[in-house]
């Protein structure tokens, strides 16, 4: 197939084109900096006018649309591009997805299903009304109702995923970034940084991920959505104490915090959807995965 991974070199979106291409599909990308790939295109996906130039170029059979802002603090802080990105830059999508007829994955996030204190399953949403913790979640749970009104509306097929704390090699550090990807950026240097304590997870090692992703446009059935997380369930002090030991620190440089307002505190997903009928597996766990995103970053970072 001929696939356009929007954010396609993001930590996710880089992973996902090396899947696609690697499984002989026609992989195009877009993002903002400027790139040296062949099929690539710089572009901002809140612009009609530079995605104009995208779908005019190509004809498309499916689309990944990972381009986003991330994370919840980043959200705040930089609420102006959060909303232009991820809810002015969907809706472009869909009006070309309207006209241009392309199958669409949408990146939705486990934050979408707020404070939900039981199992994390798809038709969650479906059966409550739920109150969503921050702007980065609001604007993903906008994506998904723009998803499922142009699919009322003009026929559209798409199918929303929902992420659940993704982490690897290739996600680069800043203050924004995943929690993981925080914790042993700072535990290599030793920096200190916060734990909040009452929070729990099930982390996505990025390759699975991306694997399970790149299954979903050969399994495609339009309107369905699916959870895409880890089996291991577990807290974020348990997590810090892995990478701590790995790291070879003790946790005199964590700031212990019970809780982190306006953020989901528990995770307890359900991915039996997923497990059926997208072929998803697990196989790095989550010792396994730290230990690899620990080599990768010294590397990057050239610490030792």
């Amino acid at each position: 197939m001929r696939v356009l991974v929007t954010g396609g070199l993001g930590t996710i979106g880089s992973c996902l084109v090396s899947e696609l291409r690697a499984r002989k599909h026609e992989v195009f990308l877009l993002d903002l900096p400027h790139h040296h790939d062949a099929q690539y295109f710089k572009c901002d996906v809140s612009s009609y006018a530079q995605l104009k130039r995208v779908f005019d170029s190509h004809e498309y059979d499916a689309v990944y649309h990972l381009a986003a802002e991330f994370g919840r603090w980043n959200g705040e802080d930089y609420y102006d591009t959060l909303w232009r990105s991820n809810v002015i830059g969907t809706k472009n999508m869909i009006r070309f997805q309207e006209r241009k007829k392309f199958r669409m994955v949408f990146f939705s996030s486990s934050e979408v299903y707020g404070d939900w204190e039981d199992t994390m399953s798809e038709d969650v949403m479906d059966k409550y009304e739920i109150k969503q913790l921050n702007d980065y979640a609001m604007t993903k749970w906008v994506g998904e109702m723009q998803v499922l009104n142009s699919a009322a509306q003009f026929g559209t097929e798409t199918v929303r995923v929902r992420l659940f704390n993704v982490y690897g090699p290739g996600e680069h550090y800043s203050p924004y970034r995943s929690a993981i990807c925080k914790f042993i950026y700072h535990a290599l240097l030793g920096l200190p940084y916060n734990v909040y304590l009452n929070h729990h997870r099930t982390s996505t090692y990025i390759t699975d991920v991306a694997r399970t992703l790149a299954n979903i446009i050969d399994k495609f059935q339009p309107g369905e959505v699916y959870n895409l997380g880890g089996n291991e369930y577990h807290d974020m002090k348990e997590v810090s104490d892995l990478i701590l030991k790995l790291a070879g620190r003790d946790d005199s440089i964590v700031n212990y915090i019970e809780n982190e307002p306006f953020t989901t505190r528990d995770k307890k997903i359900d991915v039996a959807k997923a497990l059926k009928f997208l072929g998803h597996t697990y196989t790095i766990g989550l010792e396994e995965g730290i230990a690899n995103t620990i080599k990768w970053m010294k590397g990057v970072y050239n610490i030792r």
